[in-house]
């Protein structure tokens, strides 16, 4: 069972990888926040594997990070839960909010993700909240700051936007603060391309 792969990107897309190892492509499906850290074309890549095998499949499935698939492993263990959707969720939300969302038992932002139904969201919700909040213990995620008043829900959205990027909290949330204070004009776009430059 393959559980970690590195080589060259042969090629990518926002859905999968093809990762050159010692001249054998290896197509590795990936959710968004391992794409966006992805390298270019014949750029360098080590990718935490899990290896999904049945009886007429055998599919590779990499993350940018272990925290990754440890969150697409919690979802796999839900009834009604395949690699597929799990990696749709992940693609739907940032790690760390999609931990947070659980860890509440947010099933109505986890609705908001394509492809996750009520009665799927409510598992999820009910079936991994103890495991999210053992497991945000354990990485030590900080909680971010949002401000109240009219800035709030353009904060939140935009700290949801990097996240889905690959940034971690930690570093989005102090970038975030920053550019509130310095951008010229207080629009999503405008505060996102700040915080990147910031980030940069």
């Amino acid at each position: 069972m393959i559980a970690h792969l590195k080589g060259s990107v042969f090629r990518k897309t926002t859905e999968s990888v093809i990762i050159d190892a010692n001249g054998i492509g290896y197509e590795v499906f990936v959710p968004l926040s391992t794409f966006y850290n992805l390298p270019d074309e014949a750029g360098s890549a080590s990718l935490h594997i899990y290896t999904h095998v049945r009886e007429d499949i055998l599919a590779l499935f990499g993350f940018h990070t272990k925290l990754e698939k440890n969150i697409f492993l919690m979802l796999i263990s839900v009834s009604g839960i395949g690699p597929k959707l799990a990696l749709n969720i992940l693609s739907g939300m940032g790690p760390q909010e999609l931990l947070e969302a659980i860890a509440r038992g947010d099933s109505l932002r986890l609705q908001a993700i394509p492809g996750v139904g009520k009665k799927t969201a409510e598992r999820i919700a009910l079936e991994l909240k103890d495991r999210a909040l053992k497991v945000l213990g354990q990485e030590k995620v900080p909680r971010p700051h949002i401000p109240e008043g009219k800035d709030r829900h353009l904060i939140d959205d935009a700290l949801s936007a990097l996240l889905n990027l690959g940034y971690s909290a930690k570093s989005a949330n102090p970038a975030l603060e920053k550019a509130r204070s310095t951008v010229k004009e207080m629009t999503l776009e405008g505060l996102i391309r700040e915080t990147l430059r910031i980030l940069a």
